[in-house]
């Protein structure tokens, strides 16, 4: 589990594919402390399993399913990566809670100056939109943001300097390509609210009776 607060920009050192996987080497420094073998990472917001460490590099492996589902697999040496150990339950919980496991992918379609901060417009899949609402949370690339604006092709984000400055987010261009993962509540309650009758106590009649 993560937060969405990016702890360090990394760069790929390699990144080996195979025929629908790949081994992604990264260099970095300070996610490296406390670091072990078999560790959870977030890259770019996809929670990948560390399996080799050195003291300036980590491997993981990248899967299929994430191949698929991310933009990993468009990755190459030199680029730069958002990257985030585990949260810890000791620590503060500065934005919100992220799971990892990618929604989906979007395109940028724009990024504007708005005075000190920088505005994305992200064009993406309607499965996904659907689960973005306005003052909500999704996290780019596994960088926490909150919603500003949403359309039925495209939502926006205002960023501010200190997230630009700290977060691969400011090296992206428009049609860069970036992972997507929907506040994980507005699923979870899709799911109760689809238990055919009979099923669940749980119903619309029974969430707007007790006004929840």
């Amino acid at each position: 589990m993560f937060t969405g607060i990016i702890e360090e920009i990394g760069t790929v050192r390699s990144i080996k594919k195979n025929t629908h996987s790949a081994v992604l080497t990264v260099k970095a420094s300070k996610v490296l402390d406390d670091l072990n073998m078999g560790d959870s990472i977030a890259v770019n917001g996809v929670c990948l399993t560390v399996v080799s460490i050195t003291d300036s590099l980590f491997s993981a492996d990248v899967m299929h399913e994430t191949v698929n589902c991310s933009n990993l697999w468009n990755l190459k040496a030199g680029d730069m990566v958002n990257l985030e150990r585990a949260v810890m339950l000791n620590g503060r919980l500065g934005g919100h809670i992220v799971s990892g496991h990618i929604d989906g992918t979007g395109v940028i379609r724009s990024i504007k100056k708005d005075e000190n901060a920088v505005w994305f417009t992200i064009r993406a899949p309607k499965l996904i939109l659907r689960y973005v609402v306005e003052k909500g949370s999704v996290a780019i690339d596994g960088v926490s943001l909150t919603v500003a604006s949403v359309t039925e092709n495209d939502f926006g984000v205002s960023v501010i300097p200190n997230t630009v400055k700290c977060t691969a987010l400011g090296k992206k261009h428009t049609g860069d390509v970036v992972n997507l993962e929907n506040d994980c509540v507005g699923k979870y309650v899709e799911k109760l609210l689809r238990v055919p009758a009979g099923q669940s106590s749980i119903s619309r009649k029974f969430l707007a009776q007790y006004e929840i």
